[in-house]
């Protein structure tokens, strides 16, 4: 090869390298690692703690600020704050598991109300979500508990037909980012009560254009029940694939006669299997923290944190119970 065609070479090595490390292209399975956010409520808990020499107590909630938590955005703009945690998940060669919860009458306006004022904003905001991922990897959870509450009669007076367009435009948009995968959130075992009449709902949301469904976010159905469940769900969607909640689920729910508030900061619950890819069935991509541990499912008993808020308490006998 003379001089020309070397240089030519390695002109091509070179703008071929380039363009690897600009979008090294999707993540496999196989290969993902899920971010460790340093910035967490855990985290800054465990700093606290050993700044007061409680060393017993910092290694218990490490046990949650050293596992890969999701990351709920609800901000009225997600656009910076989605680009700088999966610029910094990027760095570290991790991909960050974010929670798309904004969607209009959110939590049917309990606990967790809020979310955007109109389906025009909420169309507005998902594309800044978008616009925040760019083409780095991320897996996005979309609106928890919003297709739920369309079957439990939360979008009356035909609000139903706009919320299921917006659960199928967000998974669109999000899906047009070429490393994203996107999970539509499809409630968990206490709701299936009768799998087929969740079928055509999530048809409509767009599940089948989603990389799947996400089951039991928030809830403590065992990984057993949740994976049967969420089964059946997928037997009748043809074999779409899901990923499952396993933060909070470590001792199961609270059964009939251990007490109120199933789902409400319920006693005696611990922390789950730790998030991973290698789940041993083949439709189950992953087991995910997406309800963070220790943060408040809302302020259901006196004294309790708001929805969202650190629960420390709580987070220690989460920790406690894992063993």
């Amino acid at each position: 090869m003379n001089r020309y065609g070397r240089a030519a070479a390695a002109l091509a090595f070179a703008l071929l390298s380039a363009a690897c490390a600009e979008d090294p292209g999707p993540v496999s399975l196989a290969q993902t690692r899920f971010y460790v956010d340093p910035d967490g409520a855990a985290a800054g808990e465990v700093r606290r703690l050993e700044g007061e020499g409680k060393a017993e107590e910092a290694a218990l909630i490490r046990k949650i600020s050293d596992r890969p938590n999701a990351i709920w955005i609800g901000d009225e703009d997600p656009q910076g704050r989605v680009d700088d945690i999966t610029a910094k998940a990027q760095e570290k060669g991790q991909v960050p598991v974010l929670v798309a919860y904004h969607i209009p009458d959110r939590d049917c306006g309990r606990f967790s109300a809020g979310g955007a004022a109109s389906a025009d904003e909420y169309r507005d905001w998902i594309g800044r979500f978008a616009e925040g991922i760019g083409d780095r990897p991320a897996w996005v959870v979309v609106e928890p508990d919003a297709l739920a509450h369309i079957l439990d009669s939360c979008t009356q007076g035909g609000r139903a037909a706009e919320r299921l367009d917006l659960l199928r435009g967000a998974v669109r948009t999000l899906k047009e980012r070429p490393n994203t995968r996107v999970y539509l959130d499809a409630g968990n075992a206490g709701w299936i009560t009768d799998a087929g009449s969740w079928i055509e709902p999530m048809r409509q949301a767009g599940v089948t254009e989603a990389d799947g469904f996400a089951f039991n976010v928030s809830n403590f159905f065992s990984t057993e029940e949740s994976t049967a469940a969420a089964r059946r769900l997928s037997d009748g969607l043809g074999g779409v694939h899901y990923v499952i909640d396993t933060s909070r689920n470590g001792n199961g729910p609270l059964r009939e006669g251990e007490g109120d508030d199933s789902w409400c900061n319920p006693k005696g619950r611990a922390l789950g299997v730790e998030p991973t890819t290698r789940t041993g069935h083949e439709r189950v991509d992953a087991y995910l923290w997406v309800k963070r541990p220790g943060e408040s499912d809302g302020d259901c008993h006196r004294g309790e944190p708001r929805p969202g808020d650190w629960f420390h308490a709580y987070a220690l006998e989460l920790a406690r119970n894992a063993g």
